[in-house]
């Protein structure tokens, strides 16, 4: 069945790989955005221009609309923009889905070496933070983790929304990948340079951009709310990675553990002291199968080394 859907973001990375999916899907699509990066699908949505932290304007930007079947929030990016989805939204759509990234979760999971489920979690039990200039956006890469945490603390808390939040694993994609962390290994194994490790062994859990753009399009086809995690099968380590690439590219690398560098710095992207694993039963409980790591990991590598040529 077509649904009425709305995107929040969708004009980079993951997001213009969703909204890409439903377009092809048959979906009536409108993405919120600011208007500030261009889109590839022309006629084919519908745009909506509204900065997503301002209320008031958020408020005036949907007015008109009597709801949607499907809500993706790719922008709640802290407790101020949960309380504004919810004012916003509430009563007007039937399913809202936030996507959020493992690193959020890291604190939270302590040293346990074995993949965590979703009620291992305790996200509840977080603080809001009244206080902290949530908005300002030179704050915007510091405070992401605490901010990414207390806003599913308060959606849940609320529960206005008929909520899913996808947790999902490291994303990795191709050059478009406006993060840099593959591209870091990348550039590692092209310039011969060492890379500077913590443990070999803490290894995290990935996903493919695709996959997850794939995931959550069928999560709005589904009824379940809730937290659910989102991962290939399989994990490395920041160590584990920089291997990969080399054997990828044909290429020997060298790595370094921390410990024997006299100078203490800045270590690489998903490089860890604990395992950072996500256990996807409950997806599988509910039919999603995401595959193995193995089955793409070197197909992204590559593709970053021809951007980096």
């Amino acid at each position: 069945m077509h649904k009425n859907i709305l995107v929040i973001g969708g004009t980079r990375h993951v997001g213009k790989l969703l909204v890409q999916k439903l377009v092809n899907a048959g979906h009536q699509v409108t993405i919120a955005t600011r208007g500030r990066a261009p889109d590839p699908f022309g006629a084919r949505i519908q745009r909506i221009r509204v900065d997503r932290r301002d209320e008031a304007a958020m408020r005036r930007a949907f007015a008109s609309i009597e709801g949607y079947d499907i809500v993706y929030d790719q922008m709640c990016y802290s407790p101020l923009d949960a309380a504004i989805a919810v004012r916003v939204f509430a009563g007007r759509v039937k399913r809202y889905i936030v996507a959020s990234t493992v690193d959020v979760y890291r604190g939270l999971m302590g040293n346990q070496e074995s993949p965590f489920a979703e009620n291992d979690l305790n996200v509840l039990g977080q603080l809001i933070d009244t206080r902290y200039p949530w908005h300002d956006p030179s704050r915007a890469v510091e405070s992401y983790v605490a901010g990414k945490l207390q806003a599913e603390a308060y959606l849940y808390r609320d529960g206005s929304l008929p909520l899913v939040t996808a947790r999902m694993g490291h994303v990795l994609a191709g050059p478009e990948d406006f993060t840099g962390r593959l591209a870091h290994y990348v550039d590692l194994v092209r310039l011969r340079a060492p890379l500077r490790y913590s443990n070999a062994a803490a290894a995290s859990s990935f996903i493919n951009a695709h996959v997850a753009s794939s995931f959550l399009a069928w999560t709005g086809a589904q009824d379940f709310t809730g937290p659910i995690n989102a991962a290939c099968d399989g994990g490395m380590s920041a160590f584990d990675l920089l291997h990969r690439a080399g054997r990828a590219l044909d290429e020997t690398v060298s790595a370094i553990p921390a410990a024997k560098l006299a100078a203490a710095g800045e270590l690489s992207p998903f490089d860890y002291p604990h395992a950072l694993m996500m256990d996807t039963s409950r997806a599988a409980l509910l039919g999603y199968r995401f595959g193995h790591i193995d089955e793409w990991a070197d197909d992204v590598i590559r593709q970053h080394d021809l951007a980096f040529v």
